[in-house]
């Protein structure tokens, strides 16, 4: 199946990253690219969430489970571990995609996006990221986030918006369609 690119935004010390249009029918798959987002606050969190109501609120109710493997640079200390707390249960909170990302030069996050079939009103619409970058906490290591989970909601999703828990950032999001 081909991927058709359907919008790009290219963000410039941005508080979000919203896609309100196009995340339709069309496509049973929607893949979001992210490429060099840096944060403007160090620690914070790459997060999103959906909308059934064209952007108006993104409060879309979602459970969600995540893990983290990581190395460092100097070839030591390699893991991977289960993260209970940014699991959500239910909730409308933002999901944590990428967390404690550092802002340095040499830091960032690159990673996409997976939203399965949104506009069926039958079942409820599932996503899952993979996303690697580089962590404040954890200078000189190499993490990979994975998240999984699904929105609640036999609703149309049909926006998303990207967003840091704290401050602004750069980068590029890319929305492609697959079939």
């Amino acid at each position: 199946m081909a991927m058709t690119l359907i919008t790009t935004n290219t963000e410039s010390n941005a508080a979000s990253s919203s896609f309100t249009s196009s995340i339709d029918s069309t496509y049973k798959l929607y893949i979001f690219k992210f490429i060099d987002v840096n944060p403007a606050t160090n620690a914070a969190e790459f997060t999103f969430n959906g909308s059934i109501d064209g952007g108006s609120n993104y409060n879309v109710t979602k459970t969600t489970t995540s893990f983290n493997a990581y190395h460092s640079e100097g070839g030591g200390s390699p893991a991977v571990s289960y993260d209970t707390t940014n699991d959500l249960a239910q909730s409308t909170a933002f999901v944590s995609i990428a967390m404690d990302v550092s802002y340095d030069a040499d830091s960032g996050l690159a990673g996409t996006l997976w939203l399965f079939n949104p506009s069926d009103t039958t079942y409820v619409t599932h996503f899952y990221s993979t996303i690697p970058f580089m962590g404040y906490s954890t200078p000189n290591y190499q993490e990979v986030r994975r998240v999984g989970g699904y929105f609640n909601s036999t609703d149309n999703i049909d926006a998303v918006q990207f967003k840091m828990s704290s401050g602004n950032f750069d980068g590029t999001i890319k929305m492609y369609g697959v079939g």
